[in-house]
């Protein structure tokens, strides 16, 4: 299975898209891919590619804290997403880490929405320089319902 990539602006020190599998310790990420495949019926391959869009939302959304740009996963990477948060002793680590040790909140809608806002998340998510998987992003018009303008998610 191959990740199609959409074009980014390059990563200022190395030139390429950055993986987010870079910012998370090696044990933790085998745990949750592991956590993924248990919990859905992905191969270590899909669970990988869900992660990591998981961690490239949930840090594009910590470094634009405060711009209200209303950021929204898709429903696979919002699966991704809940498997990072869920480990909240970790989550609450990357927060701090990457967030200024803000907690980003989940705060959920029960309506979904059909404003284009995931794949303009997409958009900031490459911009930022982050790897996308536009293969997981394609189901923009069911985006997960997340409080729209907040820093949440």
């Amino acid at each position: 299975m191959t990740t199609a990539t959409a074009p980014s602006p390059a990563h200022p020190t190395t030139g390429i898209a950055r993986s987010a599998r870079e910012a998370v310790p090696a044990a933790l990420w085998d745990k949750q891919v592991r956590l993924l495949m248990r919990d859905y019926p992905y191969d270590s391959v899909m669970a990988a590619r869900v992660l990591g869009q998981g961690y490239a939302y949930l840090l594009t959304a910590m470094r634009h804290r405060g711009e209200g740009l209303g950021l929204a996963p898709s429903t696979l990477v919002d699966i991704g997403v809940h498997t990072v948060i869920l480990d909240t002793v970790t989550y609450l680590d990357l927060c701090d880490r990457f967030n200024s040790g803000h907690f980003l909140h989940h705060i959920p809608e029960v309506d979904f929405k059909d404003d284009g806002s995931v794949l303009r998340t997409a958009d900031v998510i490459a911009a930022d320089g982050w790897e996308v998987d536009l293969s997981l992003w394609v189901d923009a018009a069911t985006c997960s319902p997340c409080h729209p303008g907040n820093d949440s998610h």
